[in-house]
């Protein structure tokens, strides 16, 4: 299952996604954020989730690169 929460962050920070003990995803996006920038930021936690980056040993550098990446060969219509 996946939770999507809106939450104060530093303007700096977008959004970022945890797996709880659960195994439970948690979305967390910056509720300062326009509506189309939730979305793409939600749109790229999502990728996260689906590249299994929450259980990554890799940099955050090579993981957000990889993501990216990945958003990029989406269809419009998915990646935001």
């Amino acid at each position: 299952m996946t939770f999507i929460r809106e939450i104060h962050m530093p303007a700096s920070c977008r959004g970022f996604v945890l797996e709880d003990c659960n195994g439970d995803y948690n979305i967390y996006i910056n509720q300062d954020l326009s509506p189309e920038a939730k979305l793409r930021t939600l749109r790229h936690e999502q990728t996260h989730i689906r590249m299994g980056d929450t259980h990554s040993s890799l940099p955050i550098v090579d993981i957000e690169e990889r993501c990216q990446n990945a958003m990029q060969k989406m269809p419009k219509d998915n990646a935001g």
